[in-house]
């Protein structure tokens, strides 16, 4: 399998040889916006123009005119590679594919497919290997002259591409296995999620992705996303984390393993298969705190592995975490909004509904 970049690891000659486009298109099931933001910012920290477009930031045919000076980010969702099935972006990235959307694609099998066609159809695919649909697609597309990189950061024994293990990414060819930046005490990239989100990033970068000095640097500069493990502030020991854009268990599952001692808000409007994924996590919750149509449902999946509140608003439930948590003997507990459901029970977007969390929990924060 050939390399994701050249052997040159100059920044000066990669962008001599860089085509007179650089468009990277992402998607995936979940983490398209914070890598969509993550690549945007590692490209300007070299120095680059960058347009970013699609599901975050501006729409995409508003735009500034493709030019060899500037990259074009952009996020795709499954409905916008729908409706464009001739997308041949310069590089392709494929993050993961779990279960959603399937009231509009029908199967896993459809949703997958549609997935494919980004990385199908690019110069050169970026393939997140850690679930079985992603390690399909990319069986399919391995073949002489495609330029393909495999990222993992679930071990997942690659002989070439980028991993995330330990905390750390290493960039593994020819037999060797090079540290590329260690992603302790960055806390927007908190998380093996993150660890793969980081990784793909990278192998976008081509070329540039070799100079692992600059790399560790933008990597440790990334302020991330807002609603995407958000740290809010403290309350005396007690962590508020706003991960409201985990609208699915599989989302919801990546907050879960970033920490311990977890007191946390779900609910809202159930996607297929409730919370019944998260139940090996169940050991790392000290109490839940139900909101939203949700509620029953996964308080009978719940079914005594821990204490749950019924709270059906964020009003009631954030003062009432925020309390025990406190009351506690837990050395550094978390509030964590992480609610594995869509929003529109109660709020027009995660958006909304991560941003009265913030408010809620600032207001606990300022009170003297």
């Amino acid at each position: 399998m050939r390399s994701s970049a050249t052997s040159n690891s100059s920044a000066a000659s990669a962008e001599k040889s860089r085509p007179a486009r650089l468009f990277v298109a992402i998607t995936g099931t979940n983490g398209k916006s914070t890598t969509t933001a993550l690549v945007a910012h590692l490209f300007s920290s070299f120095g680059f123009s960058v347009e970013i477009g699609g599901n975050i930031g501006t729409p995409i045919l508003a735009l500034a005119p493709p030019d060899k000076s500037r990259v074009h980010v952009i996020e795709c969702s499954s409905y916008q590679i729908d409706l464009a099935p001739s997308l041949d972006p310069s590089v392709g990235i494929l993050l993961n594919v779990t279960p959603d959307h399937l009231d509009r694609h029908g199967t896993m099998e459809n949703y997958a497919a549609i997935k494919a066609r980004l990385v199908t159809g690019a110069d050169h695919a970026v393939i997140g290997v850690d679930d079985e649909f992603t390690r399909a697609i990319a069986a399919r597309l391995r073949e002489p002259g495609r330029e393909i990189t495999l990222v993992s950061a679930a071990g997942q024994k690659l002989d070439e591409g980028i991993i995330y293990e330990g905390g750390r990414l290493f960039r593994r060819e020819g037999g060797r296995s090079d540290l590329i930046a260690d992603l302790a005490g960055v806390a927007s990239l908190r998380g093996a999620h993150n660890g793969q989100n980081a990784a793909v990033a990278i192998a976008a970068l081509g070329a540039l992705g070799r100079d692992h000095a600059r790399v560790a640097a933008g990597l440790a500069s990334f302020p991330g996303l807002a609603h995407r493990l958000e740290e809010v502030g403290r309350l005396g020991k007690v962590l508020f984390v706003n991960d409201s854009k985990a609208t699915n268990a599989d989302a919801a599952e990546k907050a879960l393993l970033s920490f311990d001692e977890i007191f946390w808000i779900l609910g809202g409007r159930a996607k297929q298969g409730g919370i019944e994924p998260l139940r090996p996590l169940f050991g790392r919750i000290v109490k839940a705190y139900l909101i939203g149509e949700a509620s029953e449902a996964f308080a009978q999946t719940i079914s005594g592995a821990f204490p749950v509140e019924f709270c059906d608003t964020l009003e009631n439930a954030v003062p009432m975490a925020a309390e025990d948590a406190r009351a506690s003997a837990l050395e550094s507990p978390v509030v964590l909004l992480s609610p594995a459901c869509a929003s529109f029970d109660q709020f027009p977007d995660f958006e909304k509904r991560g941003d009265r969390f913030r408010a809620l929990a600032k207001a606990l924060m300022d009170k003297p």
